[in-house]
């Protein structure tokens, strides 16, 4: 900031297009997907300002047409992985001491550009890749994206403005310095956002980064790189490589300049990388940054106040929108015996108005497909499981079909026992497990779901009742990081619901905001003396 004290524009939420027929957003992003569709790209790996083919390729293709193919991407080698550890450390210099109006700049650009001309880009490749309708995609992997970068300008500026007092003679100010070293983003499928996000905010704050999407992903992820490098941002400071994790993840982890870790994806697997980088801690320069998102089981609790189409509303919606794959998608609901009749038969009739699962090119299909066979075939045991058990019901949906897409009908389990397996175990999917409780029990069942779940990542509560309302938030502030009040427990939105759980949910450093970028940088004080003593003794001396 050596010439001037620059006021960033003011960060809004991007507006969401509504796609409806005859729209010019709706013609466009259906033309793309064909294009898309009826292609095959090859997508390279990206170290440093080479475009790296191995030859060792995996196919893409959609979870809703998994025999059709719409290209390949190359997986990386031990040397590549190296390659891309050392080309970080090559860009570092030039990156960190690169005026941060500058770094600013590009990822302002990058917002336009997917505002702009890669909007219907962006959404086509989400539509093919993770199997979201327009609905999802548009609010995903345009409008969170998009969120994402302008805001975290904005924090970015009041970050590096947070300076401390100074008194008299003196002159104290802080720099906010990249990491020493270089941040490992490991990306998850469900969230082209997030994708762009874990890499992106780290290299923002001057930081170089080694960045790894989920296979299931990197139809959408090539997108992304080409949004940021036509955004001017330089090679090597975001480098991607792609393939096996474990390999990829012991060459990464074993460098001793390895700094920091952005994470998000499952539990065990978050779980096992703070293990190897606690082993490896004698190796690092400095203490590694660990930031992770990982799993939940979020809920939704119905009061006997609460108005029962919202509550049905808050279900059909918080657990069956993007095919029940948001971290923060609703899977276990407990409702009052009073009114969980009327509640259950207005889901029943949500789920039955959804068209069968369906390809995202069609846009009248709510529900699409699961993102691969894995997931396919553990929700099919779960359903199954239910079938046969004595103290669970399959209350509506139930079916499920692979030989095109993979395809779970939105799924209703009534269990009787509130420790039953789909209450306690993460799914990732379309199936929902409701629990009735006596409403007398209200109090009690604060409890239960406080002690049900190993998570906090969001939750719901529905009432029109204060007092319940307020008991609520108390009884439940340590099992979700997000908490919803007459709402679904999904949908939080940059700039005003910073995201973030605790538990088995993660560290809590809330994307989205100021508090995860503070993660990516090292405070260096600076303190200056203008008239420096010359003498030792202090006046108490005489």
């Amino acid at each position: 900031m050596g010439k001037g004290f620059f006021q960033v524009p003011t960060a809004i939420n991007e507006p969401i297009k509504s796609y409806a027929p005859g729209s010019s957003e709706r013609e466009a992003v259906l033309e793309q997907y064909k294009t898309y569709f009826n292609g095959n790209v090859d997508v390279p790996m990206y170290i440093g300002s080479k475009e790296v083919r191995t030859g060792n390729t995996k196919p893409m293709s959609p979870p809703h047409d998994h025999k059709h193919i719409v290209g390949t991407y190359h997986t990386a080698d031990q040397k590549n992985v190296q390659a891309a550890i050392n080309n970080c450390l090559e860009s570092r210099n030039a990156w960190a001491n690169l005026a941060w109006e500058q770094r600013a700049a590009i990822f302002l650009k990058a917002a336009e550009l997917i505002a702009g001309p890669y909007r219907a880009k962006i959404n086509a490749s989400t539509m093919i890749a993770q199997s979201k309708n327009i609905h999802q995609a548009e609010i995903d992997a345009a409008c969170e994206l998009i969120d994402f970068l302008r805001f975290n300008v904005e924090y970015m500026s009041q970050i590096y403005a947070e300076q401390p007092d100074s008194a008299e003679g003196i002159w104290n100010r802080v720099e906010y310095r990249p990491l020493e070293g270089f941040v490992y983003a490991i990306t998850p499928f469900n969230f082209t956002a997030i994708a762009g996000n874990l890499p992106a905010s780290a290299a923002m704050m001057g930081n170089v980064v080694i960045w790894k999407p989920s296979d299931s992903q990197i139809f959408s992820a090539k997108v992304i790189v080409d949004i940021f490098k036509e955004a001017g941002l330089p090679d090597g400071v975001i480098n991607v490589v792609y393939g096996d994790p474990v390999m990829i993840t012991n060459t990464i982890l074993a460098s001793s300049d390895f700094a920091g870790l952005h994470f998000t994806g499952s539990t065990h697997v978050f779980k096992e990388l703070w293990k190897q980088i606690g082993n490896n801690i004698h190796t690092y320069k400095t203490y590694p940054k660990i930031v992770g998102e990982t799993g939940g089981k979020d809920f939704i609790l119905a009061h006997p106040t609460a108005n029962t189409k919202q509550v049905a509303t808050a279900i059909s919606r918080g657990a069956f929108e993007f095919q029940g794959q948001k971290c923060s998608a609703a899977s276990r609901v407990y409702l009052p015996k009073s009114t969980s009749k009327e509640i259950l038969e207005f889901v029943k009739a949500d789920i039955e108005s959804f068209n069968k699962p369906g390809s995202p090119e069609d846009m009248s299909n709510f529900i699409t497909a699961v993102i691969h066979e894995g997931s396919f075939d553990k929700l099919a045991k779960y359903i199954n499981q239910a079938k046969e058990d004595k103290n669970a019901d399959i209350y509506a949906g139930g079916s499920f079909d692979k030989s095109k897409g993979y395809f779970i009908e939105p799924t209703v389990i009534v269990t009787t026992d509130p420790k039953y397996t789909t209450m306690e175990t993460e799914l990732f999917g379309p199936v929902v497990t409701i629990y009735v409780y006596d409403d007398k029990n209200w109090s009690e069942t604060l409890q239960l779901i406080d002690g049900t779940s190993e998570y906090a990542l969001t939750g719901a509560v529905l009432s029109n009742d204060r007092y319940a309302i307020e008991e609520a938030t108390k009884a439940l502030q340590n099992c979700a990081g997000n908490f919803y009040i007459n709402d679904k427990p999904t949908g939080a939105v940059v700039g005003q619901q910073p995201f973030g759980g605790a538990r088995a949910s993660g560290t809590n450093d809330k994307a989205g905001s100021a508090q995860n970028l503070l993660r990516w940088v090292s405070p260096r004080l600076i303190k200056e003396t203008f008239v420096t003593p010359v003498d030792y003794r202090y006046p108490f001396l005489g």
